[in-house]
């Protein structure tokens, strides 16, 4: 549980770090699971994700060492997990599927949980499963897998980027060689491939819609420096582009942010490519078309980032959220501090104000508790976002010491 109390504030200036990737560092620590050596792993964020999948991992018999920078796994003697409330906690458990099944030849988990955002079945991530050889048996409100994999050409209904990523990894140590078509291309899963490769996998096409991986007899242990966040860093930019200002994003990389660069840049903030990172000037002054989509289409973690920006951004700005039914959350919550959004089904419609009112609001996802900040950050008077929930620590590392750092008037009270 956590409340931040958030002022109206100058035009930021100064210098973020970007943290490592969560959504990098989940899978990649999964895939740690697949070798029976220490797996390195430099830089993971200090979230609450990060330290829920800690704890299912010594909970499976891993051995873990927590450095001040780095993260050790030794999975020599790990086993099914036998408690199923450690893997509800989190959507990112499903991850486990794979790496379990490629090494233990079972694999049990209950559904997992995460954000109510949407419905995010794991169904593709058992399609290919069966594909690969396992039998899979669904009851008492969880799933069973067993079996000796063995390569396929596997089919997605759609670029699931959880199933890709399991599915990659239950394949490094399938007999054979698989096939992934329709994969999905997300920078994470670039680097999750790189990993395993590190550790001595056969993967090839990670990052485009079909994936080759020839399966191996082993890996071993391996350093790896995850990337940074891409949503950290949009959520930064768009936080610069309502303030004002002039920030460098440190580490941010361009190549992974372009849908989220060139929509900043229509509205009017100057965005420049630097060797140390994304350097963002000017506040948002035309409003903007977003439609979510897979990538490398704009990201649905950034729509509520962006809905914040459109708040303050003369003109009217129009959002169609594709990727989740249930993702304009926040639509009323920043109402209450005086933005004008009308919501019909998947489309949300956003006349700019020049005059936002603090309030309390409450954070009813990760990335809509990092809209709410961003909004109250232009609000006159002070807003208090609460998290009940413990949403914004799942997936911001010190995100008010961050803004506070650059000149935003924040402090977490809770």
């Amino acid at each position: 549980m956590a409340h931040y109390a958030v002022r109206e504030s100058p035009p930021l200036r100064g210098e973020i770090p970007i943290s490592t990737s969560k959504n990098a560092v989940l899978p990649i620590m999964c895939g740690a699971l697949l070798t029976s050596e220490d797996v390195r792993i430099e830089n993971p964020p200090e979230l609450t994700d990060v330290a829920t999948l800690c704890s299912l991992f010594e909970a499976c018999g891993c051995a873990l060492h927590r450095e001040r920078d780095a993260l050790t796994i030794r999975a020599d003697a790990f086993h099914v997990p036998k408690d199923e409330e450690d893997v509800r906690k989190m959507r990112a458990s499903v991850l486990v599927l794979g790496p379990l099944l490629a090494r233990l030849g079972e694999a049990h988990i209950p559904l997992p949980g995460g954000c109510a955002i949407g419905q995010r079945p794991i169904d593709q991530h058992l399609k290919g499963m069966s594909a690969l050889g396992a039998k899979v048996a669904c009851g008492h409100g969880g799933v069973t897998l067993t079996g000796r994999l063995r390569g396929a050409v596997i089919y997605l209904d759609m670029p699931s980027v959880g199933a890709t990523e399991n599915l990659i990894m239950a394949a490094t140590l399938a007999d054979g060689v698989t096939r992934i078509e329709n994969a999905a291309k997300e920078p994470e899963i670039v680097d999750l491939a790189a990993f395993l490769c590190a550790m001595g996998a056969r993967i090839a096409g990670a990052g485009t819609s079909t994936v080759v991986i020839e399966g191996v007899p082993s890996l071993h242990g391996t350093s790896w420096q995850p990337i940074s966040d891409r949503a950290e860093a949009g959520t930064m930019a768009c936080a610069c582009a309502v303030t004002g200002g002039e920030l460098l994003l440190r580490g941010a990389r361009a190549d992974h942010l372009r849908s989220l660069l060139f929509k900043l840049s229509e509205a009017g903030v100057h965005i420049r490519d630097t060797q140390s990172g994304l350097l963002v000037l000017g506040r948002a002054k035309q409003p903007f078309e977003i439609r979510t989509m897979v990538y490398p289409g704009f990201p649905t973690d950034l729509q509520a980032p962006m809905m914040a920006v459109a708040c303050k951004t003369p003109g009217t700005s129009v959002f169609l959220e594709t990727i989740f039914e249930n993702r304009f959350m926040h639509a009323a919550e920043l109402t209450r501090l005086g933005a004008h959004i009308r919501v019909e089904n998947r489309v949300a419609v956003v006349e700019g104000t020049p005059y936002l009112t603090g309030a309390k609001v409450t954070a009813t996802d990760l990335r809509a508790g990092a809209a709410l900040i961003i909004a109250g950050l232009a609000a006159e008077g002070e807003t208090t976002v609460c998290d009940e929930a413990g949403h914004i620590v799942r997936g911001y590392e010190r995100i008010e010491e961050k803004l506070a750092a650059v000149g935003g008037c924040i402090s977490r009270i809770a």
